[in-house]
């Protein structure tokens, strides 16, 4: 069966994000026996799990404005290359705290480039009948990305960890050089009914920040990631010294990976084929937004309750899975809002909501400190969901803004 330009297009930007989400994975797996080897303390632990947010949240914009100015194709190569490069030396800067610092922050900044490119992409190359899906096959990839990384690095020595997953950058990267060409969508004569992306600078910044939709979309982005940057960073290291897991059992946190890309494809189906029997748009996206941000609430809350290991791992699962829906609510509504900028409203979006990434790490390590216990940092995450719930069901919209 031969794949549409379009179907191309969604495959190698999923499997660009698939090495994306596999890369920052590794950290948190390997910050427990760097710590040990080099004896980090928990406060340093946090801020080497943080750095990585402070570059990823300086590029956002940056990465939707190069993507419209230069095009997808080498936007994107070279920032796979650099983010690879900082990924694959990063055994041999290690023992400079300062140093390791420094290549994470690189590490986010690369990083902070491809979904806004990708969003570029997408909003050219991706007819509006098949979005959902298409999000939700780029959240999954990202997913199972996540899944091999937890899955493979707990039985490797941290180094390789790092350099395995360093060389499958490059791997892509000449991959992508040599079959994707910018003016794909162009030479697509569908592509002639959709809306062309201007690069020409005519929409005011005020005007990202000056409609309620795109706000909707800001604030449940915000709440989604405040509770993934928490897990995403802290749940290895909360199995292994709260719950008391070994080595063997941290594998299976590749289990919440795994159920994030199979909702997150079923979602993005079935956002689609309701879309297909006539349901509004604006009612598929905060439908699957609510179910995105209500249903972790609920299960994150559960997950932080419990001192069995199964249990945990079975609520935070579920938790990090229903999460997947979010692909095909507030994530697909940029395109939706505003078809000629959706590589910009996602980098601002995406820029607000790494926020959290700059705080949980010293946030996490400091109430755990002070009160001895992980319970009010899964409360206050599951409260921040529910608000980001309730302004995007009362505050969204479909129609196109910019």
């Amino acid at each position: 069966m031969k794949l549409s330009k379009s179907s191309k297009v969604v495959a190698l930007c999923s499997l660009a994000n698939f090495i994306n989400a596999a890369d920052r994975t590794i950290m948190p797996i390997a910050v427990v026996p760097m710590a040990d080897e080099y004896h980090w303390n928990l406060a340093q632990q946090g801020w080497i799990l943080s750095a990585f947010a402070y570059g990823y949240i300086s590029s956002q914009v940056m990465g939707g404005k190069a993507a419209q100015r230069f095009g997808g194709k080498y936007t994107l190569a070279i920032a796979v290359t650099v983010w690879s490069l900082a990924t694959f030396f990063t055994p041999s800067i290690a023992s400079s705290l300062n140093v390791l610092t420094l290549a994470r922050i690189i590490l986010g900044f690369a990083e902070g480039f491809c979904l806004p490119t990708i969003f570029h992409i997408f909003a050219t190359a991706v007819p509006v009948e098949e979005r959902s899906r298409a999000f939700g096959y780029l959240v999954a990839l990202g997913s199972v990305g996540q899944t091999l990384s937890s899955m493979i690095c707990p039985q490797l020595l941290w180094p390789n960890m790092f350099r395995s997953f360093g060389i499958l950058g490059f791997i892509w990267v000449a991959i992508w050089i040599f079959f994707y060409r910018d003016d794909d969508a162009v030479d697509d004569p569908e592509m002639l009914l959709r809306p062309t992306v201007d690069t020409k600078n005519t929409v005011r910044w005020t005007s990202y920040l000056s409609h309620r939709s795109l706000w909707a979309i800001y604030v449940a982005h915000f709440a989604m990631n405040f509770s993934n940057y928490i897990v995403l960073s802290w749940l290895p290291t909360y199995l292994q010294r709260h719950l008391g897991a070994n080595a063997l059992d941290v594998s299976f946190t590749a289990m919440p990976y795994i159920m994030n890309s199979l909702i997150g494809v079923v979602a993005g189906h079935y956002a689609d084929s309701l879309i297909a029997k006539k349901w509004t748009v604006l009612s598929v996206r905060r439908l699957m937004t609510s179910i995105g941000l209500l249903g972790p609430a609920l299960f994150l809350m559960l997950f932080g309750s419990v001192d069995s290991l199964a249990l945990a791992l079975s609520f935070v699962s579920i938790s990090l899975g229903l999460c997947g829906c979010n692909s095909s609510g507030h994530m697909s509504n940029h395109p939706d809002v505003a078809p000629n900028h959706a590589g910009i409203t996602f980098a601002i979006s995406n820029t607000l909501a790494t926020i959290p990434g700059l705080v949980c790490g010293p946030f996490t390590a400091a109430v755990v400190e002070y009160t001895g216990y992980w319970y009010p940092v899964f409360v206050m995450s599951s409260g921040v969901n529910i608000f980001g719930a309730i302004v995007y069901m009362s505050q969204s919209s479909a129609s196109q803004v910019l």
